[in-house]
């Protein structure tokens, strides 16, 4: 049975500290324009698309780092970010956006939305659970500094998989089936889910989403070509430690994939930040057996497009990755149980 979406990754190039972001929204909505020209059903935008990223700054006055920030429950009524959602909304085409939010209570999370354009509403909020970097800055002024555990909380909504209608003709519908039929498995509308950025290293999560059925993981990032100080690791010439960061970007996205039985989509916040922060490309599609469908050419906006197939996934969730056959749920109490490494004891 061919489940067929025409989907992309809107990938967005350099956005300076001092960008305004009504510019930079409008430059999301030239990329949904080409979506829409292009017959696309599905765009995913970048981690905290609206402004620079922030986290690589150390800033004191609340007042400025709450510039970054949106503010209320409902972003799609921000007043700089509302004209994207209304022209998602005319075109009939599903966003995700990622950005920064400011819950009432005074909250800060790394927050990505799902915007349907049939139904002119957001569908699920994710917030980013793996926050990577520290608190405080390094002291080495040079360094490049990651401070998301200073500026965001954990996410506290889980990995909540769900399912976007409009998607995919003919999908099974819950009014349309009885207990009498055959299963329904992977005949539904899409079921989705979301990530942001480091998330997608952590293959514990790709699980949990794909446990609740996932077809697609869609995820935006901001990745750093050259952070040797918050790697700890050797230093690198920055053309070599931007191939590595690129080679292990494609790597978690393609091997995830590959186990998890489901397709997915990248977007890259890349390109030369203030002339001197490069954060790297490399957003694309790849299959739910791991092959990369389309990925980005360039370190500025592009879109990334391709047309996949749903029932693709079926193979791995079937077979290779059948887990209601395979998984051995008894053996694996250390991957809820406990944090940390605990080595055995030395010799």
């Amino acid at each position: 049975m061919s489940r067929k979406i025409k989907v992309a990754a809107a990938q967005v190039g350099a956005v300076d500290l001092g960008a305004l972001k009504k510019d930079t929204v409008q430059r999301l909505i030239k990329l949904l324009h080409q979506a829409a020209e292009q017959k696309v059903q599905l765009v995913v935008y970048p981690e905290c698309t609206l402004t620079t990223f922030f986290p690589r700054h150390f800033i004191q006055s609340q007042e400025e780092l709450d510039k970054y920030f949106e503010h209320g429950e409902d972003i799609t009524q921000s007043p700089d970010v509302k004209p994207l959602f209304d022209e998602a909304k005319a075109h009939d085409i599903d966003i995700v956006l990622g950005y920064a939010e400011r819950t009432p209570d005074g909250m800060g999370y790394n927050t990505s939305v799902y915007f349907s354009g049939s139904t002119g509403k957001v569908l699920s909020k994710y917030r980013k659970v793996h926050l990577p970097g520290r608190v405080e800055p390094f002291e080495d002024p040079a360094a490049t500094n990651q401070l998301e555990k200073r500026y965001f909380k954990p996410g506290n909504y889980g990995f909540q998989a769900f399912r976007a209608p409009g998607l995919v003709k003919d999908a099974v519908k819950k009014s349309t089936t009885t207990k009498a039929d055959e299963s329904t498995e992977g005949k539904g509308d899409p079921i989705l889910g979301m990530l942001i950025c480091n998330d997608r290293r952590w293959p514990e999560a790709w699980r949990v989403y794909t446990l609740q059925g996932a077809e697609i993981l869609m995820f935006g990032y901001n990745t750093g070509g050259h952070m040797s100080h918050l790697w700890g690791g050797k230093s690198m010439a920055p053309e070599e430690a931007e191939k590595e960061a690129l080679f292990h970007s494609r790597l978690v996205q393609q091997a995830n994939s590959y186990m998890h039985a489901c397709f997915s989509i990248s977007a890259a916040r890349c390109g030369l930040d203030d002339g001197k922060y490069h954060l790297i490309g490399g957003s694309s599609i790849v299959r739910s057996e791991g092959h990369v469908v389309a990925e980005a050419g360039t370190d500025g906006d592009e879109l990334v497009a391709a047309e996949i197939d749903l029932a693709e996934c079926r193979q791995g969730k079937e077979r290779t990755f059948n887990y209601g056959k395979h998984r051995r749920v008894e053996t694996y109490g250390l991957i809820t149980g406990q944090t940390g490494v605990v080595e055995p004891e030395l010799l």
